[in-house]
Formats: C-alpha cells, sequence, structure tokens
C-alpha cells in the first residue's frame, strides 16, 4: 500500500521475492550525526518497510525527550525489508526494525533477528496482541484488518446488496465484481487468503476458491494495481476507469478516501465487507547486533508511548495497539470496526505458509 493510504495498512501491498537494495532518509533531521558504533551514538536507525511515516514534529519531540535522532532506513515493502534483515543479521542495517507482522513474524523469530526487550508500557496492549507474550523478541505497534471493500455508488445504483461475507462472494449476483491480488507477491492478497483459511479450514477452503475463481475473481500482483487502477470505488480507481466494485484492502481504506474532502460527506464513497476480514499486527523489535542498543530501547518505548501511537492512524492508517491513544474523528466516524476478523497462529502460518500459496496459485492462476 502506497504511504498516504496504507494498510490499515499498510503498507505496501507486495510480498517481494526480489531483495531490493535499502535506501535511507532522514527522521529528525536528514543526518545521519554521531554515526559512530555503541551507546554513545546519538542516532538510532530503524529500519522498515517504505511504508512507514511520521509526523516530523513527533520525531523531533523523540529527539528532546531523549537526545538521540532517527534515521528511518526504507527497505521496500514488508517481506523484502524481513528477508533482507534476515540476509543481514550479522550486520544489521540499523538499530530497531519495524513492520514485521503477524503472516511474517515466525520467520524473522526463527532467524533469531531480535535481542529481548520489555518495552515500557507494554501493560497497556491487549493480550490478543502480544503474540510474544513472555519472550518480549518483538513489541506490538499496530494492528489493521484487510477485508473486501465495496464501491456503495455501485451497489445503489444496481439496487443490489453488497455482500457481507466469504460465502456472499461466491453467488451469482456477484460474479466478476471482484479483485483481489497475488497471494505469492502481495501482502494483502496473502492476508485475504488466511482469512479463507481461517473460516472453512484445512479441508475446503481450496473448494472455496474453486468457486471464487468460477464466479469471475480477478487477480493482480498487488495492492496498489487492485485499488488504485481497477476498484471503482477509490478517487484514483475512478480517474482511472477502474471497473470493479469490490477490491480486497483494508477497513481503514474509507476514512482515507474522504481525508482531505470539503465539506465532509455524511459516509464515506466505500464500505466494507465487516464478514470478511483478517487481522494483522505489526511489531518492532531491537536487532540483534544493534549498534546503539540503549536508543533502540527508547525508541520502541517511545513508538508504544502515546504520543507516537495518536499521531500514527492517519500517517500510515492503522490502528493503535495501545489501548489508552485515542483515534482521530475521520476513523471513528468514517472507519469500520470488526468485532470477530480472522485471525491464525503465527506458527501454523509458518508451517503452511509455502504450501498454501503453492496450492492457491495451482488453483486461481493457472
Amino acid at each position: 500500500m502506497n504511504t498516504t493510504l496504507r494498510r490499515a495498512v499498510v503498507a505496501t501491498a507486495a510480498v517481494a521475492l526480489g531483495l531490493p537494495a535499502l535506501a535511507a532518509c532522514g527522521g529528525s533531521g536528514d543526518s545521519a550525526a554521531g554515526s559512530g558504533s555503541g551507546d554513545g551514538d546519538k542516532t538510532v536507525r530503524l529500519v522498515s518497510h517504505d511504508s512507514f511515516v511520521a509526523s516530523k514534529d513527533v520525531l523531533d519531540e523523540f529527539t528532546k525527550e531523549t537526545g538521540y535522532k532517527v534515521q528511518v532506513i526504507k527497505g521496500g515493502d514488508a517481506g523484502a525489508a524481513v528477508n533482507q534483515a534476515i540476509l543481514s543479521k550479522s550486520h544489521p542495517q540499523g538499530d530497531v526494525f519495524f513492520g514485521v507482522d503477524n503472516t511474517l513474524l515466525s520467520r524473522a523469530l526463527d532467524k533469531d533477528l531480535f535481542t529481548p526487550y520489555e518495552a515500557k508500557g507494554l501493560d497497556r496492549v491487549p493480550a490478543r496482541l502480544q503474540l510474544d507474550a513472555g519472550k518480549h523478541r518483538v513489541t506490538p505497534v499496530d494492528f489493521g484488518d484487510i477485508c473486501v471493500n465495496y464501491d456503495r455508488a455501485y451497489f445503489a445504483d444496481k439496487k443490489l446488496d453488497p455482500p457481507r461475507t466469504f460465502a456472499d462472494l461466491v453467488k451469482p449476483e456477484y460474479k466478476d465484481l471482484l479483485v483481489t491480488e497475488n497471494a505469492k507477491t502481495s501482502s494483502p492478497g496473502l492476508a485475504f487468503q488466511l482469512g479463507t483459511i481461517a473460516a472453512y479450514g484445512d479441508d475446503t477452503w481450496q473448494d472455496y476458491w474453486k468457486q471464487l475463481k468460477d464466479n469471475g475473481v480477478e487477480v493482480v500482483d498487488g495492492w496498489e494495481q487492485a485499488y488504485n487502477s481497477r476498484f471503482s470505488g477509490s478517487a484514483a480507481g475512478r480517474k482511472a476507469g477502474g471497473d470493479k466494485p469490490l477490491v480486497v484492502s483494508y477497513a481503514s481504506s474509507p476514512p482515507a478516501e474522504v481525508m482531505g474532502v470539503t465539506p465532509a460527506p455524511a459516509e464515506a464513497p466505500t464500505g466494507v465487507a465487516t464478514g470478511t476480514c483478517f487481522r494483522q499486527i505489526e511489531f518492532t523489535g531491537l536487532l540483534k547486533g544493534a549498534k546503539n542498543t540503549k536508543g533502540g530501547q527508547a525508541l520502541i518505548d517511545f513508538l508504544l508511548g502515546k504520543r507516537f501511537q495518536e499521531d500514527m492512524p492517519l500517517q500510515m492508517f492503522v490502528n493503535p495497539a495501545a489501548q489508552d491513544a485515542r483515534l482521530p474523528e475521520l476513523f471513528t466516524k468514517y472507519g469500520a470496526a470488526i468485532p470477530e476478523p480472522g485471525t491464525m497462529d503465527p506458527q501454523r502460518i509458518a508451517e503452511h505458509r509455502d504450501e498454501w500459496i503453492k496450492k492457491w496459485s495451482s488453483l486461481v492462476l493457472k
């Protein structure tokens, strides 16, 4: 997902197979001042995916509070950034990694990327988000739900109720209306697949996808193409001539569609099929071998602090992990609350991810 309308996540859509070079950009000041090693270093380096965004004044506040400047090192989409961190773990690119989610978490933990650190304020985070509880190798920072979004105008014009559940999507009235992302190359695409597996189980998820294919689902490489080119409900999609009124995106996409629109509409032009959602949780962790351990610990504390947590929703369109962080009105008015999103144990994902993607590809892409 692009940096202005993130996944709720997110985030960049593609989980790339290649490993692009990392690009550094300044956070609180563009200078990498104090670039020497050790805890005397006054720069702390945050390695992340391309969708990491924080307000400059928020990062400036971190510098004022701690004396550390933040240098953000972006490494492509989430999958590529995690893979790069694994390949470079003997000489880590930075001190802290942000953006490994529950679909990739076990890969990072199995490769022993992180030094345990129990962040200050972790007691403000619900237990359901603490997937590494007790070991504290990673700290939950945000969460979002990947769901089917729909174009309200299309369904109103057709006098057709929009779909609400996975089961609805295979009904004849929704034939040829859905575009989704490739589970091999896209994190929303993979999350949508995992959502169907969570809903239908090991024995019948493939049957569901056969029905979805027979009902005309379109598969594109990534979120950018699906949402901004093919989806008729987004501003970019309408401009591009998109003709698909259903798309796999985020529960936080509707607020992004009305951000900056005046006068504010009564509702967003897009809605969310709340029975099609899969929850993504993003984590941060102190990279093993970090040169600036103390600075890294301070940054992790800050990422979980109220100032950053309340800045994050309108920067990256994700929900704060801390329960006491207030959501902006844009989220509460236009966003969709997902009472029962699909979930899956990260270890189960790790054990079956490659197998599931292979089976999905043979069913859907052939």
